[in-house]
């Protein structure tokens, strides 16, 4: 008898990005060995993909949902490990990320069924089947309004019917730029979320050189006083430098009541921050700690000048004096920085002042940059601003179950604090 033809079905095969899809593939003869591979293109054309060695059942069937990987770039029952271990193609220029520039496309994955186990980077065996899922950052009926107002520039994204939603204001690290992905993601799951830039972006500075602690009250006025929004205060998230701004605002801001902190830092680095008259100096990298690998990749993790340092109090955010609440979010293994450190500093600032407004939250085998689920794991990134490859840290398989694990968590903790 004739075999019926190989099936891969993808259910749903247009969804949020954040969700969970289910892979199943039919067909095939029991126990027979395949390699699944994933491959998107992100806005410039650059080619990702992934690929994991499967063994159909006996009836000749796969499910990512409970069968395990036994090779390729992950091992393990991982129903979306083809998705965050999407890494550059061969041919492409290593150390670059996937992330959705833009909001209001999809991103597409061809999720591909090849005969035999092939290699991570070798020439796969033939196609047997294959199928496409869309991978959505906005839900229908999610606005996004580009901001030009006063001083403030980035984009709100409002949830679908007439509110009031929570409001947070989301801001990512020392790249520079608007990055929106995350606050589409939010706005999806019923936030009314400000997308941030601080520097980099339009009019905005275009480096890192010194903050005024003003823009980030004005952001935090408008969304405050926006007719959308939920009071009595606001939100703010944030990754890397970002975090260690949210700190800043919880602090300093009677507008935010409750602050999402992701790797970041207890102390102000790099750019001094000013508030009227109040400055808090920025810690500062010593270059000199920087090591570089053979392959010439950076590993800063020395690099910034020790927080705890007595001489550097100056640079310490007083988060004792926030009324609001803190979650603070690091990876273990973060190697940009000593996140998980910072984390321990600003806890233990807190208790001496006999505060306990705060979560943490520590992944062991997690990196920096810790993001919404599925985005595709970076352990070496460029950097924007010195243009080579440094080290963000964390193991692939740990790292995504803490990005998934968080994302939850986070939700959580907004929608208690911000009703």
């Amino acid at each position: 008898p004739r075999r019926r033809a190989v099936t891969v079905a993808i259910t749903p095969a247009s969804g949020l990005a954040d969700e969970r899809v289910e892979t199943r593939v039919a067909g095939l003869g029991p126990g027979q060995p395949v390699t699944l591979r994933a491959v998107a293109a992100d806005e410039r054309g650059c080619l990702f993909q992934s690929c994991a060695h499967y063994r159909a059942d006996g009836r000749g069937e796969l499910h990512l949902g409970t069968d395990a990987s036994h090779g390729g770039d992950y091992t393990g029952v991982e129903p979306m490990g083809l998705f965050w271990s999407l890494a550059p193609a061969g041919m492409e220029r290593p150390y670059q990320r996937l992330v959705p520039r833009s909001t209001g496309t999809p991103m597409k994955v061809e999720m591909l069924v090849h005969q035999g186990h092939s290699l991570p980077g070798a020439f796969p065996g033939p196609v047997v089947a294959k199928a496409e899922v869309e991978r959505w950052f906005t839900a229908p009926g999610v606005r996004r309004i580009r901001l030009k107002e006063g001083g403030v520039r980035g984009s709100l994204f409002l949830p679908p019917g007439d509110g009031p939603f929570p409001g947070v204001i989301d801001m990512y690290g020392d790249e520079g730029g608007l990055t929106e992905f995350r606050s589409s993601l939010l706005a999806t799951r019923g936030f009314a979320s400000l997308s941030l830039p601080y520097f980099d972006f339009e009019d905005l500075p275009k480096v890192m050189k010194e903050f005024k602690l003003e823009y980030f009250e004005e952001a935090a006025r408008f969304l405050r006083r926006h007719p959308k929004v939920k009071g009595p205060g606001v939100g703010v998230i944030g990754t890397g430098k970002g975090a260690e701004l949210a700190l800043s605002m919880i602090t300093f801001l009677p507008e935010v009541v409750a602050a999402v902190c992701i790797s970041g830092c207890s102390s102000n680095t790099i750019a001094d921050l000013h508030y009227g008259e109040m400055t808090l100096p920025g810690l500062r990298f010593d270059m000199k700690k920087v090591s570089v690998s053979d392959a010439g990749v950076f590993d800063t993790f020395e690099a910034l000048d020790d927080p705890a340092n007595p001489a550097n109090s100056p640079c310490t955010i007083p988060i004792e004096k926030a009324e609001g609440h803190f979650l603070l979010v690091v990876g273990e293994d973060d190697r940009m920085w000593k996140s998980s450190l910072y984390a321990e500093l600003a806890i233990r600032r807190l208790r001496q002042h006999g505060k306990e407004n705060f979560e943490l939250l520590s992944y062991p085998g997690a990196g920096h940059r810790i993001d919404p689920p599925s985005t595709p794991f970076c352990q070496v990134a460029m950097d924007r601003v010195l243009g080579v490859p440094v080290l963000g840290g964390g193991e692939r398989k740990a790292h995504a179950h803490a990005q998934e694990h968080s994302w939850g968590k986070i939700q959580e903790f907004l929608h208690l604090h911000l009703g």
